[in-house]
């Protein structure tokens, strides 16, 4: 998978750079062409002409050459790269992609990077523990890098905990397998919906529910690391997610919901269907805010569109089309029932019976069933674990 991959290796001012001549090794062994750029720190842990050496590639760490005065052009190192990989990735360099900072060449090339970014953090275990540090990672998985998470073991303090970097041959692997994974769904475009939908009584109330859209936006982000193209239909939702290869249609109501996937399905290799769309919506939606008069209020409501119905209904030869069931009872029975009348290829059911599932959490419980008779459950998991099973269903099975 990496002969001929263009990789960028950025090494920052940690004590786990002693281990970047080997990964740099390993990675030529594989016939990938690696070029390493360092922070001015990261040279009092290994040696740029180690590195130079064994990556046959010049080592960029100044924004110009001093000597010469020739300049290293962040902005075509950038375009170059296949995948840029930080490792080790410090708490400071952390805090400093996290906010946009750019006071070194390293820096100035991530935030140019048209590829994608894998980090493999190394840090003293207190330091990876602090809550700054998980609230910096949990920010650039938002803005779509691949995270390695450090290692248990010993730490250059004395200390055992985790905040060791993955060792080199791990994070080989990593690379293999992004590589892998980034080609399983290229040149595939695929529809997402997510969140709720808010269907409006007067401009200050609504009728909506308890979705957070984080279930869709963790698949938006799987598809994409296999190299997806991702139309995004989502209601009102505070989740992030920027890609090159990312359109986000921003809807309010289930027939604003529709119109978007009426206009962008039938150009798609299919579509995941995670968005909870409110099945009823007022009759009338009051112009001004409606005051209290009196002490009950009855409002009429009328059938809002089947988004997945009419999906069902227009799929084309060769797309597919998985759905999502949330019950509170019966749910493997009701989401046959729901498979079988909507055309699905498969469906994803979960239970608000179940621990850890359902609205506003960031885990999810999931079971598959598809139209070929198949059921596949999987144990309780992050949503990003989830929408990861989904999509590999989807690949494996050939969707």
């Amino acid at each position: 998978m990496l002969k001929g991959k263009r990789i960028i290796l950025g090494v920052t001012g940690g004590i786990a750079a002693y281990k970047i001549p080997l990964l740099v090794r390993e990675l030529k062994k594989l016939e990938a062409d690696v070029q390493c750029i360092m922070t001015p720190a990261s040279c009092d842990f290994v040696s740029p002409l180690t590195l130079a050496t064994l990556s046959q590639n010049p080592v960029y760490i100044d924004f110009w050459n001093k000597k010469d005065g020739t300049w290293t052009n962040h902005v075509e190192l950038g375009m170059w790269a296949d995948v840029m990989v930080i490792a080790p990735l410090t708490a400071n360099t952390l805090a400093k992609m996290t906010h946009g900072n750019c006071d070194n060449l390293l820096l100035a090339t991530y935030l140019s990077a048209k590829c994608p970014v894998l980090i493999a953090p190394a840090m003293d275990l207190d330091m990876y523990a602090h809550p700054t540090t998980t609230q910096n990672l949990e920010q650039l998985a938002q803005h779509g890098v691949l995270i390695t998470p450090a290692q248990h073991g010993f730490l250059a303090s004395g200390l055992e905990g985790q905040g060791r970097m993955m060792e080199p041959n791990d994070l080989v692997r990593e690379i293999s397998f992004f590589f892998e994974q980034s080609i399983s769904l290229y040149g595939k475009k695929v529809l997402v919906t997510a969140g709720p939908t808010y269907e409006r009584i007067d401009p200050v109330r609504f009728i909506g529910n308890h979705s957070s859209g984080k279930m869709g936006f963790a698949i938006a982000k799987s598809l994409l690391k296999r190299g997806a193209e991702v139309i995004l239909v989502t209601g009102p939702t505070q989740c992030q997610l920027t890609h090159n290869k990312l359109t986000r249609c921003d809807v309010v109501s289930a027939e604003e919901m529709l119109q978007q996937v009426k206009e962008h399905f039938p150009t798609c290799t299919g579509g995941i269907f995670s968005a909870a769309v409110s099945d009823y919506r007022p009759a009338e939606m009051h112009s001004v805010k409606m005051k209290k008069t009196a002490d009950e209020l009855t409002l009429q409501l009328v059938k809002n569109p089947d988004i997945l119905q009419w999906a069902g209904d227009h799929k084309k030869h060769g797309q597919f089309l998985v759905g999502f069931a949330l019950e509170t009872n019966d749910a493997l029975d009701y989401g046959r029932g729901k498979l079988e009348k909507k055309k699905l290829d498969c469906i994803v059911v979960n239970s608000l019976k179940d621990s850890g599932a359902g609205f506003g959490v960031d885990t999810n419980k999931i079971t598959i069933l598809d139209s070929n008779n198949k059921k596949q459950a999987y144990e309780l998991s992050s949503k990003d674990v989830a929408a990861h099973n989904i999509v590999e269903y989807i690949v494996k099975n050939k969707l």
